[in-house]
């Protein structure tokens, strides 16, 4: 004789409320103007100390969405989690990313990790359908952008 088994399933709820017009939202034409975005969202007495991951999101004509905080690690390090940052963007209606981490050494320079990263994301987000527009590494004094370096 089979039984009938209830199986107990939460029930998922999507949704996402922007709180500005899409017109109030600051468009970016560049990578100077994600590193002004994001310095504004940044916590200074971080900045040198722990290493962040943000993500800027994008609607299709590259006006903000909003800034996340994906992870905050030690000095050498922090996780950029792939299912952790999809999630977010398709829950936001994202089309594009911009993906930003700091060096608290103050090097902007890419280590091997930071390209692979960038490249294992970007590959990921073309299945969805959602674009890495480009990954900066931040400091106080400036910053490097994959995307302006051809990477």
């Amino acid at each position: 004789m089979v039984q009938n088994t209830l199986f107990k399933v939460s029930e998922v709820e999507i949704f996402y409320r922007p709180n500005y017009k899409v017109a109030d939202r600051p468009k970016i034409s560049g990578s100077k103007d994600a590193y002004n975005i994001l310095m504004d969202h940044w916590d200074d007495g971080k900045l040198e100390f722990l290493e962040e991951f943000k993500i800027l999101l994008l609607n299709r004509r590259n006006r903000v969405l909003g800034v996340v905080n994906i992870s905050s690690g030690g000095i050498s390090g922090t996780v950029a989690d792939p299912k952790v940052i999809f999630a977010i963007a398709l829950k936001a209606c994202a089309s594009g990313i911009i993906l930003a981490h700091n060096h608290p050494s103050g090097e902007t320079d890419p280590s091997q990790e930071d390209i692979a990263v960038t490249k294992k994301l970007r590959e990921a987000g073309k299945l969805l359908d959602l674009q890495i527009l480009d990954h900066l590494i931040i400091s106080k004094h400036g910053y490097y952008s994959f995307c302006d370096e051809g990477i």
